[in-house]
């Protein structure tokens, strides 16, 4: 049966390594909990061949790590917050960037920095840079996998278009991909973001897209892994 003491301490452990559990998994992860002990205690009194059980208790203990694991929450505190610098707004492997002409809202040319996520990746998402949101909304649509070159335009998504204090106006698009099913985003027009704050969440697997002036200097290449609030992805000018 599943060990509540080894449970309780191992989350007392995921805490103070200032790994926190997001808010968005917190109902999951305790409903998952309670339904897991009710199994678990159910077999158990039903006395079943110890195999059986030792391999069901060993699966429970397994399924409720990973969805621990997946949902953690590192706090980075930005080392050098800026006004010029666009910092990753998630963690991941940058898999797009190229000029694209942006037919939602700026409808003339920017270059697209775009970062995949597996579902092994640190799902959080951030603000890449402080400012004013100027444009919000929700597209929802399909699930094609995350780095499919349709899957900007095709799936489930949200937009989000941030105004610096210098005017510089640049757009950070989450979407769904294969696996993930549901975008989760804070922003509200009108609202001011402050750079490295949670921005949302993408449950299982995604991709984010920025969206940057055409004179940014571009930082990371294709291939480069990123890290939310640590890596440089640009300089504005």
């Amino acid at each position: 049966m599943l060990n509540i003491k080894n449970v309780l301490q191992n989350l007392i452990e995921f805490k103070n390594n200032h790994i926190h559990l997001h808010q968005e998994g917190k109902a999951f992860v305790r409903n998952l909990l309670i339904w897991l002990l009710i199994i678990n205690g159910i077999l158990y009194f039903l006395d079943i061949n110890d195999y059986i059980f030792g391999i069901i208790n060993f699966l429970s203990i397994v399924s409720f790590g990973i969805v621990l694991y997946f949902f953690r929450n590192p706090r980075r505190e930005i080392v050098e917050p800026s006004e010029n610098i666009v910092y990753a707004p998630a963690d991941g492997k940058v898999v797009v960037v190229e000029e694209v002409i942006d037919t939602e809202y700026f409808n003339e040319p920017r270059i697209q920095v775009s970062i995949f996520m597996s579902p092994l990746n640190v799902h959080v998402n951030r603000v890449p840079i402080s400012g004013e949101v100027k444009y919000f909304k929700y597209h929802d649509g399909q699930y094609l996998v995350a780095w499919h070159p349709k899957s900007s335009a095709h799936n489930e998504r949200t937009t989000v278009v941030i105004k610096t204090l210098q005017g510089i106006e640049i757009l950070i698009r989450q979407i769904a991909g294969a696996v993930a099913r549901r975008v989760v985003c804070y922003a509200e027009v009108g609202k001011n973001m402050k750079q490295g704050e949670d921005l949302g969440f993408i449950k299982f697997g995604s991709r984010v897209d920025i969206l940057l002036p055409l004179n940014a200097e571009i930082k990371v290449n294709i291939g480069d892994k990123a890290l939310g609030n640590k890596s440089i992805i640009a300089y504005l000018k």
